[in-house]
């Protein structure tokens, strides 16, 4: 059974069906459907939108008509037949974006795609619809393609919403605040209820995950981190509030083909949970999501070696979101496991106090070239909260961008993307008369193009007869790179 309904492979289809609002539908009640394509099943959780709406989303991978069969502990729920048309991908669509190998990710139809990231943790969060616009028209003229972006607040916010409402009744749990309000007014003290949720701050940032898939932008979500402190009581929840909070966001989520899953940030600064928590997480993670999205975790202080890192190992990681200062180092990670390295958070460029908050342009485009080079990929992020006034810090709250990095970030990404079988030698800050080069073995002669990482020109050497080495000139200039490709 087919209705004249059209999605676009790697869309989304809605079915929104009502039932029961009494009670706790949250708790429950069981949604879910079988999607079919010819004698292909996948299932994909529902969930209850309030008000006694209920949806579930999917996302077709394959061209041709589905139909689908819902299955509920609630009879008018269940048993809900129908189906619907999936066209071609629209301009622009590629699906969503796995791990092709030990250093490389594709999209879904092949596609290269390489992550040149940025951080704004918090840009959802104060529901400021002019910022939120300002920051979706940055990204837009800017070349970052994946958002790291929290799910949950800090102790340090006062959002007008937090994903579960407010506890009715009882004496305020020690440490929480509770998210009954006056009319229209921000949170008060007490407690949360996390037996259900609030639609409407989901409504609002899966808007925003939607915006971004209309740029092209990949949205690295982060479910859990430890800086609440006790403060709304979200980094110290039990195992099945943990659970019961991830299979709801993946429901919700889980059929937008830019979602990234990012389990926690520095999730070593979290004393309330193990290792095995976070596994436990994960491996949930990937048995509730059906199209299998990127998955990782992010660590804090144990940066200085692999062996002091989260063992990526775990089958249910897909590639190394790793924090540490120095690119070069990139190897440490990528030879014990075989999974993609993004260094996500390398430090920022800013005027911050901490040191990882005040780098220069320079620094961090350096690190870009460092990572790169080496085979790993490099996330960007600005602390410029004293340019304006009323301006956050964008790795806080999104807005405008001011850093001197972000154009010769442009300048790198056109590159790389431009010259996929090129070879980039990186020299960074060393200002040397000129370097001894090894050049790749066999399928020469070669071109030769020196590149200021800095000024953004690309200046064609001398042609080069086939040999083992080539001798670079450099004056004594830094952040020059050199580019290997086939002479034609």
């Amino acid at each position: 059974m087919t209705t004249g309904t059209a999605v676009e492979r790697w869309g989304t289809f809605e079915l929104t069906l009502r039932g029961p609002a009494d009670g706790n539908p949250y708790t429950d009640v069981d949604l879910g459907a079988d999607f079919r394509h010819r004698h292909r099943v996948v299932r994909a959780d529902g969930f209850h939108d309030g008000d006694g709406v209920y949806r579930v989303r999917f996302m077709p991978d394959r061209e041709g008509g589905w139909t689908y069969t819902t299955r509920s502990n609630v009879p008018q729920l269940d048993g809900v037949e129908g189906g619907f048309g999936c066209g071609p991908p629209e301009p622009g669509n590629h699906g969503p974006v796995r791990a092709a190998g030990p250093r490389t990710f594709r999209y879904a139809d092949g596609s290269p795609y390489l992550p040149f990231g940025t951080t704004c943790y918090h840009w959802t969060h104060d529901e400021d619809e002019e910022r939120e616009e300002l920051t979706l028209r940055e990204l837009a003229a800017s070349p970052f393609n994946k958002v790291r972006m929290c799910l949950l607040p800090t102790r340090a916010m006062t959002p007008p919403r937090l994903p579960f409402p407010g506890a009715e009744g009882g004496p305020p749990r020690p440490g929480r605040l509770d998210t009954t309000r006056a009319e229209g007014g921000p949170p008060r003290p007490g407690r949360l209820d996390t037996t259900r949720f609030d639609p409407a701050f989901f409504a609002h940032f899966e808007r925003r995950i939607r915006d971004l898939r209309a740029l092209g932008v990949e949205a690295d979500v982060i479910l859990f981190h430890p800086y609440d402190k006790g403060h709304w009581g979200v980094d110290d929840m039990s195992r099945e509030e943990d659970l019961f909070l991830v299979r709801h966001v993946v429901a919700r989520l889980a059929a937008y083909r830019n979602v990234w899953w990012s389990v926690a940030n520095e999730y070593d600064f979290n004393t309330a949970k193990t290792v095995e928590d976070w596994d436990r997480i994960g491996q949930y993670v990937q048995r509730r999501d059906p199209y299998q999205h990127l998955r990782s975790i992010h660590n804090g202080t144990r940066m200085y070696e692999y062996e002091r890192s989260y063992d990526f190992r775990a089958a249910w990681t897909t590639h190394q979101s790793v924090q540490h200062w120095d690119a070069r180092l990139a190897p440490r990670w990528l030879e014990p496991v075989a999974k993609p390295v993004v260094f996500d958070e390398i430090g920022y460029e800013g005027v911050l106090g901490r040191r990882w908050g005040n780098l220069t342009g320079r620094a961090l485009l350096r690190q870009f070239w460092h990572g790169m080079a080496a085979g790993a990929f490099v996330g960007h992020g600005e602390c410029y909260p004293e340019r304006d006034a009323d301006d956050s810090a964008w790795i806080s709250a999104g807005g405008r961008l001011h850093g001197e990095s972000t154009s010769r970030i442009a300048f790198l990404r056109e590159l790389w993307e431009r010259s996929p079988d090129d070879v980039f030698v990186y020299f960074g800050d060393r200002r040397h008369r000129h370097r001894d080069v090894p050049l790749p073995d066999g399928g020469g002669p070669w071109a030769l193009d020196l590149i200021d990482t800095w000024n953004m020109t690309v200046t064609p050497l001398p042609d080069r007869a086939p040999r083992a080495t080539v001798r670079v000139p450099l004056d004594h200039r830094p952040d020059l790179a050199l580019r290997i490709r086939k002479a034609t």
